[in-house]
């Protein structure tokens, strides 16, 4: 099957922590996405702006500048308000999700994450 003419997606994957980075990478890499990383909050603001991806897989708890509040500075900013971002985060506790949702995110997925879903849930963001 020829892929050729299907749009390969840009994925910004922010997470402090390495080996969370890394898996999203490898099973995302693996589907044929352009994967980019950001390891804290200023670092992203400066990716999104060099990189400008498709979506942002966004973890919560980051040094610098949170994911919510980097989530909010993006979703302010008319250069990249249309980037849907998705909360990826250990963070699942009651009240977590709607907190994600309501700085901006797209859509919340908790770690551990599921590998066999998490192609399809990001794709469903970009269609």
């Amino acid at each position: 099957m020829d892929n050729r003419d299907e749009p390969v997606w840009k994925i910004l994957v922010v997470d402090d922590n390495l080996d969370s980075r890394e898996l999203v990478v490898k099973v995302l890499g693996r589907r044929g996405l352009e994967l980019y990383e950001a390891v804290d909050g200023e670092d992203a603001l400066a990716q999104v702006a060099g990189v400008r991806p498709d979506l942002i897989l966004m973890d919560i708890s980051l040094p610098r500048i949170d994911g919510y509040e980097v989530t909010r500075r993006l979703k302010q900013d008319p250069r990249f308000a249309a980037i849907p971002v998705i909360a990826l985060t250990a963070h699942a506790m009651k009240g977590d999700r709607e907190k994600a949702l309501a700085a901006g995110c797209a859509d919340y997925i908790s770690k551990p994450i599921n590998i066999h879903t998490l192609y399809d849930r990001v794709v469903s963001h970009l269609r």
